[in-house]
């Protein structure tokens, strides 16, 4: 039993000789500067600046490989402070947001069944795609909601969610977290917007949903330069920003001018909707 231990305890006494040695042989020194260009970060960990955290961030900076500018959830001040620590050019990163691509509360948009289960748009999608009349709409479940850490999105009245552009960092959790994909993240200058994902048109368009595209084509009329019609829907060039002209004559309001103070502002030729209350579910 004796031999038995004896063996045990030189096998542990060469291991840890060759750790030790391992780790003198391989050891890479740190740069110290990394520690202090983190607790300059925001430490929100939000990935907007294209890394998966701010450690990961901060070593990028250090290393030369990204700019300050990126992290744009920071002020302007502290990315300032962490390009004269390292000594570089600030650089620039324009803040994105979430952009929600429906405006089917339920005050405008119709349900062709009424589901009852878990309190979830992804398990609602499961059942018939939700019950909702317009297949691509918002089921108003709040997922996205639950799924934002910085208290970027709320629900309003009509069970749609609305982003605090000001809170969101372009995390991507609720774009991950909406079964039906109407999150993407966009930069925030760019203010016109197809708040419609339907691939409907016309009357059929709006039986289902009263403020859906009906593929008329005239904000691509008004604006040719940046608007342009891919299907049944209009398609903004991300290379240009259009003005207000694109929404002058839409009748629905499926595009729209995103006000930063007051929100998604329609078109005078939309019709107004006044319903408070939820739209009338479609017979089954």
């Amino acid at each position: 039993m004796l031999t038995g231990v004896a063996a045990l305890a030189g096998l542990t006494l060469v291991l840890a000789s060759l750790l030790v040695l391992a780790n003198r042989t391989l050891y890479v020194a740190e740069d110290p500067r990394i520690d202090l260009v983190e607790d300059m970060l925001p430490h929100v960990n939000c990935g907007a600046c294209g890394f998966p955290g701010c450690r990961p961030f901060a070593e990028a900076l250090v290393a030369g490989e990204a700019a300050p500018g990126k992290c744009t959830v920071g002020s302007e001040a502290e990315r300032a402070y962490i390009a004269d620590f390292l000594g570089v050019d600030v650089g620039s990163e324009e803040k994105r947001v979430a952009r929600l691509a429906c405006a089917g509360g339920s005050n405008v948009a119709r349900n062709h069944a009424r589901y009852d289960g878990l309190p979830s748009c992804r398990a609602a999608a499961q059942v018939a795609g939700g019950g909702k009349g317009c297949f691509w709409g918002c089921l108003g479940l709040a997922d996205c909601e639950a799924a934002c850490d910085f208290d970027a999105i709320r629900m309003d009245a009509h069970e749609l969610p609305v982003v605090d552009e000001e809170a969101c960092t372009a995390c991507g959790d609720c774009v991950d977290a909406c079964p039906k994909d109407l999150f993407s993240l966009r930069p925030v200058s760019r203010r016109v917007w197809v708040a419609c994902s339907s691939l409907l048109a016309g009357d059929e368009m709006l039986e289902d949903c009263q403020v859906g595209c009906t593929a008329c084509g005239r904000c691509a009329m008004d604006a040719p330069e940046s608007v342009r019609m891919q299907g049944n829907l209009p398609l903004v060039d991300p290379a240009r920003r259009p003005n207000r002209d694109a929404i002058q004559r839409c009748p629905t309001g499926a595009i729209v001018w995103l006000d930063p103070e007051v929100g998604p502002v329609k078109g005078p030729a939309a019709t107004k909707i006044i319903r408070k209350g939820a739209l009338h579910d479609a017979p089954t």
